[in-house]
């Protein structure tokens, strides 16, 4: 057995086993199209607070992997589709790219995975020849700076490329893709990397013409004349979120690859849309991502492959409110730009929820300027005698460091102690009251069903499965020495 080939069976063997421990994880998909985009090192923060614990990121801005330094978060970082030509007609130009947007970075920045492009074959096909190449070409790079063990290389594709998808048994790709499809499944199963699947369910019931209820694209129970069965295999689906993955892997068995695990890029639901849209509201986000947390952090398959467990990115973390398109296209993220949750969340593995409330909360306005809402702030903590410790160095609300975050908790802190009294919720003009609850992870305004005290730190939510006695996983580095001092050993005999 050559070293190489011990390499990488023991890592396999490696990563099964973490993986059995570890469980599924939720991710979520970041997006940059903001108008009012937090630096990097607030967004570093705000997914901490969160426990977040997987991020995608749809380039490889340096702001943002210097920011990740050292926080352990497993990071997908993404070559963008105008990207793709180039790399994939040049080896140099790949390799430059691994050493400028990974190399330079690991392992300090916990880099795990490169998406090529963003659902290539269907929306910029005349890049679709070069594909593949671009991804070889992007892991011989990876080879050549000893990453490849680490990083896996993949491309996110859309439920576009099976055009009938339902009955997942009969699911095939388009016969147009096949040989680019055949190339890319070989180029899996070769580096031992994962399908990226972006899955819609939203859209699956929006543009299904009423052929599915909603309840089955919300993950809710269905009664039993409505059961969706797959009539060839006898399979019961009990959301479309699970046919449309199941479908996919009977789409790579048509193509006599099996044993390729999917992971879920991209998946969500609009909480607002135009008066055409009247199915993205806050009440079906809310339902969709909940039970989709439910879903993945049960640690099954759908149901061809129920040992496999769906690893799963949320899309999206903001608002991108500058993204043209439909009111929906705007309106996916689940948190505001402050940290504050959108809608109730149940994370997995507490029972803390943020979101909404039936409190009247205070917070700074989106436009103040930051000399009004300084000089809000000072009065706030000083001559209003709020209780301005939470937001000192080192406690659970300084994060995200900036002057609205901190205007906020004082000015809420103040409302909660004097409106009873006469306090206004005003600080010339920079303040207005929110039902929503805009504490974050382990920061608790005063007011909010989450503490009776205010500023508290409650125990970490965790938004993605975490092991009760900390991680299990070993740095990289120690894996790969003991599987060499072990190859080693194997090779000496």
């Amino acid at each position: 057995m050559s070293l190489e080939r011990c390499l990488g069976s023991m890592l396999l063997v490696l990563i099964g086993m973490f993986s059995n421990v570890l469980g599924a994880f939720v991710g979520v998909n970041i997006g940059t199209d903001v108008s009012s985009m937090p630096s990097a090192s607030d967004v570093v923060a705000i997914v901490k607070a969160h426990q977040i614990t997987h991020i995608r990121l749809y380039d490889a801005d340096s702001h943002m992997l210097k920011a990740l330094a050292g926080s352990g978060i497993e990071v997908t970082v993404g070559v963008t589709n105008e990207e793709v030509l180039g790399i994939g007609e040049s080896a140099s130009t790949a390799a430059a790219w691994i050493n400028k947007n990974v190399a330079a970075y690991v392992p300090s920045t916990n880099i795990t995975a490169i998406a090529v492009g963003s659902e290539v074959l269907s929306s910029i096909p005349h890049a679709a020849p070069v594909l593949v190449t671009a991804m070889n070409n992007l892991h011989r790079a990876l080879v050549a700076s000893n990453l490849n063990f680490q990083v896996k290389v993949s491309t996110p594709q859309s439920m576009d490329i099976i055009p009938k998808p339902f009955p997942p048994s009969t699911a095939t790709f388009n016969s147009s893709w096949n040989s680019t499809v055949y190339q890319l499944l070989q180029f899996l199963k070769n580096t031992n990397s994962y399908y990226m699947l972006n899955a819609y369910p939203y859209y699956g019931y929006t543009d299904g013409n009423g052929i599915f209820p909603i309840d089955y694209a919300l993950f809710k129970p269905l009664p039993s004349v409505k059961q969706i069965v797959d009539p060839n295999t006898l399979f019961h689906y009990n959301s479309m979120f699970d046919a449309m993955v199941d479908a996919t892997y009977y789409s790579m068995d048509a193509l006599n690859f099996s044993a390729i695990p999917i992971v879920v890029t991209e998946t969500g639901w609009p909480w607002q849309g135009g008066s055409n849209e009247p199915d993205a509201t806050v009440e079906n986000a809310e339902t969709f991502i909940n039970n989709l947390i439910r879903r993945v952090s049960n640690n099954s398959g759908p149901p061809s492959q129920p040992t496999i467990p769906i690893n799963t990115y949320i899309y999206e973390l903001f608002n991108e409110d500058k993204r043209t398109g439909p009111v929906s296209e705007k309106n996916w993220g689940f948190l505001y730009t402050n940290g504050s949750a959108v809608f109730p969340l149940s994370l997995s593995g507490s029972s803390q929820i943020t979101g909404n409330s039936t409190t009247v909360f205070c917070v700074a306005k989106d436009d103040a300027s930051e000399d009004k809402l300084r000089d809000g702030l000072n009065w706030a903590c000083g001559q209003g005698k709020a209780n301005c410790s939470a937001i000192q160095s080192g406690q659970p609300c300084y994060l995200p460091n900036n002057i609205k975050n901190h205007a906020s908790y004082a000015y809420n802190d103040y409302y909660q102690k004097m409106h009873t009294v006469g306090g206004t919720c005003d600080f010339d003009g920079t303040a207005t009251t929110t039902n929503n609850d805009p504490s974050y992870g382990t920061c608790i305004f005063t007011g909010s069903s989450n503490s009776s005290t205010g500023g508290g730190a409650l125990p970490p939510a965790a938004f993605g499965p975490i092991s009760s006695r900390g991680s299990t996983k070993l740095p990289v580095s120690k894996v790969q020495f003991l599987i060499s001092a072990a190859c080693l050993v194997v090779v000496l005999l």
